[in-house]
This record gives structure tokens, C-alpha cells and sequence, in this order.
């Protein structure tokens, strides 16, 4: 089974040899992020695995959430940062098969998951607790949430997007559930929200999931990050169906505060008004 990389929306097979990712054009992965380098890192594919190589990137590279030094082997399941973009690493000739270890990934997924809710729930009762931190980086509720999300991104990367839902329903609706009754949003844990809506949108292609980044980040008061929004833009595409009404709800806050926005903040509100024109045409 040869190697792939998940990027959004998209798998990309990894021929044997160097695979460059950075800004510039000329890399076999191009992102369009100013926190990336135009030549950040090079995955150097062999037929027994994968390694992925810092080339003195500014912002590093990130493995599993800890930024590595020059070079460092991967596995399947892998997750890599690079400036503000995530990307998945799964295959090899070792990995078995998928619905070889369905069994294993429920149980796992359920232990864990319910350890995650656990804490969650037992946080509700005193929401400033949600955003306390634990001493590692980031609240105890944006920890919770990164580790459901972990096991979210195995059941993608196994094409399992119910399995994905039902790992991270419940959390995504209690953030937003909070944030209608006014507990303060921590930005990390929103933004990361939005981006596993999107997924899930385009996984599922349920429009409910595009809403559901639509009104927390209308609670929020601000763009969207801009690679959620690039993703909505693939997403849209595919939804069965889509109300858009949340989104033009969104975009009336987002045009009153725009008097107070900067730059970046003035052209994620105009990518944000493509996707209403691109919805509307649907």
C-alpha cells in the first residue's frame, strides 16, 4: 500500500523520493499560508517508509503536536503541522488494513473519547475551568477537544466520516451550546472547532456542520481563519444542502465591526463574501 498525505479535503499519493511542501510554486505541496516558508519541509519517501525533514523553516515543523529538530521518521496515522496547516500521513506497506482493526479503533476511540467527555462534563458546572490552563499549553477544554480530534483524524484517514461524527458531536455542539449562553469562546479551542466542522462538512457532506462554523465564529466576532475558509470553499461544493442564512447572518456582524478590522482581517471578511455568492449559486 503505497504512502498518501490527507491535506483538507484531498489525498496525495507520495511517489518514492523527496516531496517538497512549502509557499513557493514549485513544490510538489504548495500552501498559500504566511506562516510558511516557501521551502519548509521535504518528506523523503522510501518504499519501507517516511521521514519528514525541517528545511530551516521559520515557524518549524510540528509532529503530533511537538515541533521536531531536522529530521524525524513518521507513522502511519502521523499528524503534521506546517505553519498553520495540518496534514495527515497514512499507508506503508506495515499498516494493516482498515477494516482489520474496526474492533480495536471503536474500543480505543471509545476509551478515550469518554475519558475526554468526562472531563468535559465535569468542567460545565464551572466554565472558567474550561479555560484554565493545565500547564502544557492550552485550557483543559482545548486539550479535550485536541484529543478527540486526534482520534477523529484516524477515523478519517480510514474513510470512517459517521465514526468521525460520532466522535466529535457531542463536544462541537457543547462548545457551541456555551457559547450561545455567554461563556467566554478561547480562541484556540474555537478556531480548532471550525476547522473539524469543516471537515466533517466535506466527510459527511452535511451543511449543518458549514452552519455550525457560520454561527460560533458569529458568536466569536471575527473572520473565520483563512484556512477555514479555504476549505468551505471545497466544501460548499459538495453539501447536499445548505441554508444560507447563518452565513449571511455572519456576514451582516462581520460588515458593521469591518470600520475596526485591518488588513487581513478586511480580505478574510472579502472571502467570506465569495462563499455567500458561491452558495447562492448553488
Amino acid at each position: 500500500m503505497p504512502f498518501r498525505l490527507r491535506y483538507l479535503a484531498h489525498d496525495f499519493e507520495l511517489p518514492e523520493g523527496p516531496f517538497v511542501i512549502g509557499r513557493s510554486g514549485d513544490c510538489q505541496l504548495s500552501l498559500d499560508d504566511p506562516l510558511v516558508s516557501r521551502r519548509h519541509a521535504t518528506l523523503q519517501v522510501r518504499s519501507d517508509g517516511v521521514a519528514v525533514l525541517d528545511l530551516e523553516s521559520r515557524n518549524g515543523v510540528y509532529v503530533n503536536g511537538s515541533r521536531i529538530s531536522g529530521q524525524r521518521e513518521l507513522v502511519d496515522g502521523d499528524r503534521i503541522i506546517i505553519g498553520s496547516q495540518e496534514m495527515l500521513l497514512y499507508g506503508g506497506e506495515e499498516s494493516r488494513p482498515h477494516d482489520a482493526y474496526g474492533v480495536e479503533f471503536r474500543r480505543a476511540t471509545a476509551t478515550l473519547g469518554a475519558m475526554a467527555l468526562t472531563e468535559m462534563r465535569k468542567m460545565s458546572d464551572d466554565p472558567t475551568e474550561l479555560t484554565s490552563p493545565t500547564g502544557d499549553g492550552g485550557s483543559k477544554g482545548f486539550q479535550s477537544l485536541r484529543l478527540l480530534a486526534s482520534l477523529a483524524d484516524k477515523a478519517l484517514a480510514m474513510g470512517r466520516s459517521e465514526e468521525a461524527e460520532r466522535i466529535l458531536q457531542t463536544v462541537l455542539i457543547d462548545i457551541l451550546s456555551r457559547a450561545r449562553t455567554n461563556v467566554p469562546l478561547e480562541m484556540p479551542a474555537a478556531e480548532l472547532a471550525a476547522r473539524y466542522a469543516a471537515r466533517l462538512a466535506g466527510a459527511t457532506t452535511k451543511g449543518s456542520w458549514v452552519n455550525y462554523a457560520f454561527e460560533l465564529f458569529t458568536i466569536a466576532r471575527r473572520p473565520l481563519p483563512g484556512p477555514v475558509v479555504d476549505e468551505l470553499y471545497t466544501v460548499v461544493r459538495r453539501v447536499k444542502s445548505l441554508d444560507i442564512q447563518p452565513l449571511r447572518i455572519y456576514l451582516d456582524d462581520l460588515r458593521r465591526m469591518a470600520p475596526s478590522f485591518g488588513p487581513t482581517e478586511r480580505f478574510l471578511m472579502q472571502r467570506i463574501e465569495g462563499l455567500e455568492r458561491l452558495v447562492a449559486a448553488k
